[in-house]
């Protein structure tokens, strides 16, 4: 059976998708329809590049649209005000001493529609953030990545 992949977000992370869904269906489509306009302008499609780019751009735009539609449709809402403390869940903001660079780091916990490893946001389907759920403070998580065993101790969790 065909099962929906169902995306775990938090009401921040709603709010970056629809922002995004709503500026491709408004301002985006219009500038690609705008070149496409101009591009048809030009003359002989066959062999207008111009035109081959705008309409490669607007499959793309309507590609991620139907993306992004899908991904909302199917989002579970985390109310970040009902994560629990005791225990490392999507919504947490975990605090972490990394044994490999003997650091501590405070990664957010998301979904992985909302990932951003840059800015610490790892999601609950990588390595690091799949083996930190469910987890509580004290605990030694040890992950496999993919140059070796990471170890973490887990400082605090909070919201």
């Amino acid at each position: 059976m065909n099962q929906v992949k169902e995306y775990m977000m938090t009401y921040e992370g709603v709010r970056k998708l629809e922002g995004e869904l709503e500026y491709l269906k408004t301002t985006k489509r219009k500038e690609i329809t705008e070149k496409i306009k101009v591009a048809l302008s030009f003359g002989d499609i066959s062999e207008n590049s111009e035109y081959d780019e705008a309409k490669n751009e607007q499959a793309f735009v309507e590609g991620k649209i139907a993306q992004l539609q899908k991904m909302l449709k199917n989002a579970t809402v985390i109310d970040e005000n009902e994560v629990p403390l005791d225990v490392v869940n999507i919504g947490s903001k975990v605090k972490v001493k990394d044994y490999e660079f003997d650091e501590e780091v405070e990664y957010t916990m998301v979904g992985s529609a909302e990932a951003d490893p840059m800015n610490n946001k790892i999601s609950n389907e990588s390595p690091v953030g799949g083996s930190l759920i469910g987890k509580k403070v004290g605990d030694i998580v040890e992950v496999q990545v993919p140059d070796g065993v990471s170890r973490y101790k887990i400082l605090d969790i909070r919201r």
